[in-house]
């Protein structure tokens, strides 16, 4: 092989089609788009269009329920935490708290915190600050000779109940003010 023979695989480079340049071209007049309508135009988003018939997405029930109040926790296990542990990766001295387990990579998401969940082994005495444990998690964590302190979190329906009496507080004060001068 020289290097002038040097080329690349059948097919590896194509020039870009050039729509619209005579019908000698293959490619003129409608460029490929066909004839009129919305689809000839450019920026057409039409996915899941049934022709005006329902579309299937809206056919079939809707199923389950959504629960806007609920918690999103990141759930870690003990074991995955004592694995942690024997790496070097966290320390067990001190608390272990959410920002603690999510620098060590244990703790991916969970805007309301960490709960803590039992499965695994936990050998070393840790004290945790969480928003959450279950019930064998506990139990395993004072077996090590360590302890749990759950942070209190404000239920979301308290919260914005409490938000709306402030808004009206806030709203009522103006008004006086304003009846003051």
């Amino acid at each position: 092989m020289k290097l002038n023979e040097i080329k690349d695989n059948p097919g590896a480079r194509k020039s870009r089609v050039r729509v619209g340049r005579g019908i000698g071209s293959g490619l003129g007049k409608t460029a490929g788009r066909g004839q009129k309508g919305q689809k000839a135009r450019s920026g057409v988003s039409i996915f899941g269009f049934e022709g005006g018939q329902m579309p299937l997405h809206m056919r079939l029930p809707k199923r389950g329920f959504n629960n806007i109040f609920a918690r999103d926790h990141a759930e870690v296990n003990l074991g995955a935490i004592q694995k942690v542990i024997d790496a070097g990766k966290l320390s067990a001295e001190g608390t272990i708290d959410h920002d603690a387990l999510k620098a060590a990579g244990l703790a991916r998401g969970g805007k309301d915190g960490v709960r803590l969940l039992g499965k695994g082994e936990l050998t070393a005495k840790v004290s945790f600050r969480v928003a959450g444990a279950s019930k064998g998690a506990r139990e395993a964590v004072e077996r090590a000779g360590g302890s749990i302190e759950i942070i209190e979190r404000k239920d979301p329906a308290e919260l914005a109940a409490a938000k709306k009496g402030k808004a009206r507080g806030a709203r009522l004060a103006d008004k006086a003010a304003k009846q003051g001068k």
